[in-house]
């Protein structure tokens, strides 16, 4: 059976207020994205890439238009069910990785799940799972400013992950990084996409990004340029 569509853009638009007038950031997205993909949004700055990835977010919401993301109307969500399904159902990586200074990989991770009802022990089992998926379980008790940048998107992706969720969103995940480790880096989330079977969509205008994409969406002035997908085998 396919993996089932858990996000529907369906003529979403998106206004800001611009002066006296209006910019129109995003014009009329239709898209759908399965389980299990692996896909991005590429396009020059301001071409409505952070924004869609906001909307899909629940960060943001259309100004027409509709966005259903795991079965929920996101125009419709209260600010605490907006809330709810962020905590329970998306993972975040951004490309300033956004780790607390003051709390070591462990406890940068935990936070992820402090809302979630789990017992102490679950906690544990969860951010070790996750620091064992991206290669630093031994170094829970480290402080970010002992790690390297790579490390610490690194940490990002397993503060992402540790709740499992259906859907990741990754926002320029390897503007800061060296060629090197952005290879690693995305390799990781591809491992983590197969062997999970979660959905990543990526905003990126990042060639070595680009080349580890399923599926690739050009965005041009807030639309859809056009839509491909790398054909298997």
């Amino acid at each position: 059976m396919e993996n089932p569509i858990i996000v529907t853009l369906e003529k979403v638009t998106k206004r800001f207020p611009a002066g006296k007038t209006q910019f129109t950031a995003l014009n009329k997205i239709e898209l759908t994205f399965r389980k299990g993909e692996f896909s991005g949004l590429v396009g020059p700055s301001g071409s409505g890439k952070t924004t869609l990835l906001n909307i899909i977010g629940s960060l943001d919401c259309p100004s027409e238009g509709v966005a259903t993301v795991l079965g929920k109307n996101i125009s419709s969500l209260s600010h605490k069910e907006s809330a709810e399904l962020r905590n329970y159902g998306i993972g975040f990586i951004f490309q300033t990785y956004n780790l607390l200074p003051v709390y070591n990989v462990y406890d940068n991770v935990e936070f992820a799940l402090l809302l979630q009802k789990l017992s102490g022990s679950q906690r544990k089992k969860a951010v070790m799972d996750a620091l064992e998926w991206v290669g630093l379980a031994d170094r829970a008790k480290s402080r970010p400013s002992t790690l390297s940048g790579g490390e610490c998107q690194r940490v990002a992706i397993a503060r992402a992950m540790v709740k499992r969720p259906a859907l990741v969103l990754a926002d320029e995940p390897s503007a800061n990084l060296d060629s090197q480790n952005s290879h690693m880096i995305v390799q990781t989330m591809k491992r983590l996409n197969k062997e999970l079977n979660t959905t990543f969509i990526f905003s990126t205008h990042d060639e070595k990004v680009m080349q580890y994409l399923d599926r690739i969406i050009y965005l041009k002035d807030g639309m859809v340029e056009r839509d491909e997908r790398k054909s298997e085998g």
